[in-house]
């Protein structure tokens, strides 16, 4: 009979407290994940990396053996402002010297990976007056730009998910669950296709060093903010039309970025979805918790002295204030509205 009891207390515990198993399962998931994704880098990239520095190391020597007047301190020298350099967007190769990393349409490229969170890392202010504006102009931009997409998405919604779905739930009486999750396919194809697959193939075409792999790479670390900057566009020494091309590059990721946050807001609009997040979150305080709390609170104080609490005229504050709930333009639930 103990174990039975100690077995059903435990079940209870366990039931009562759901979400914070949920979340400590969360939790050990996405650190195995990371350890996944550690795991299989190195096993893929280390082979490479290790291939890359053998071959450094005999161009090197064979420099030296070439030149024996030059002394390996000195050419270490040499190396080192090289790539110090070039880690701030400047090459000293001939080739690189026709193109400049600040006039007009390079630094528009630059402001709009800023303040998008992109940041490839090929160009970086020279200067501490250029380090300390561009601390200040992304403490100003990057709000502002999370506010210019957000009024931007949310008009875009109306039109591209809540509209539709209600036309063809009203229209053909299918389930409002099973039309959204059609729509939200739908959409993340057209999405893929528009920003991904023709831009790769674009890319591959104008980049004479990309493949189409290297171009489609390209669109999902910039479309997702990564900006691991090993591929940036229009920074070959023959690029014809090179301010045109930065231009329209700065447009793409800017309707690209939109385009992504309109397909993941859809996405994050569906029932399936909104249970899967339940599960791992806090349950919201109801009115009736609420209001058992304030009649508890109400005895507990009751039952003190007098003189240890204040009376209702000394305290003018509420324990609870209500604040207005934000909705959606199309009321509580865009889909139905």
């Amino acid at each position: 009979m103990l174990q039975s009891l100690t077995g059903n207390s435990c079940v209870r515990l366990i039931q009562s407290n759901k979400s914070a198993w949920y979340f400590m399962f969360l939790v050990l998931g996405y650190v195995l994940y990371l350890i996944f994704g550690a795991v299989v880098f190195s096993s893929v990239e280390l082979p490479y990396e290790d291939l890359l520095r053998q071959r450094l190391r005999g161009i090197k020597r064979q420099f030296l053996q070439e030149h024996e007047c030059l002394s390996e301190e000195r050419l270490e020298m040499f190396l080192s402002k090289a790539l110090e350099a070039s880690n701030y967007g400047v090459s000293i190769l001939n080739n690189a010297s026709a193109s400049w990393n600040w006039d007009f349409t390079s630094s528009l490229f630059f402001a709009s990976t800023v303040l998008s969170t992109t940041g490839y890392g090929h160009t970086a202010p020279l200067s501490d007056g250029g380090k300390a504006f561009c601390i200040i102009y992304s403490v100003i931009g990057i709000p502002f730009t999370l506010l210019f997409l957000t009024a931007v998405v949310q008009r875009i919604m109306v039109y591209s998910t809540w509209r539709p779905i209600m036309y063809v739930h009203t229209r053909w009486g299918l389930s409002k669950p099973l039309v959204a999750l059609v729509h939200a396919t739908l959409l993340a194809v057209v999405a893929v296709s528009c920003f991904f697959l023709i831009p790769a193939a674009i890319f591959s075409a104008l980049e004479e060093n990309w493949n189409f792999l290297e171009s489609f790479y390209f669109c999902f670390i910039s479309l997702s903010t990564i900006g691991l900057g090993d591929y940036v566009p229009g920074e070959a020494f023959n690029q014809r039309f090179r301010e045109l091309y930065k231009l329209g590059i700065t447009v793409y990721l800017l309707l690209g970025l939109i385009a992504m946050l309109v397909v993941l807001e859809t996405f994050c609009e569906l029932q399936q979805l909104k249970q899967l997040r339940k599960m791992f979150y806090l349950k919201k305080e109801k009115p009736q918790d609420r209001l058992s709390i304030m009649e508890h609170d109400h005895l507990a104080f009751s039952s003190m002295p007098d003189g240890t609490i204040n009376s209702p005229q000394e305290d003018k504050t509420e324990p609870f204030v209500d604040f207005p709930v934000l909705t959606s333009p199309g009321g509580d639930d865009p889909m139905i509205k």
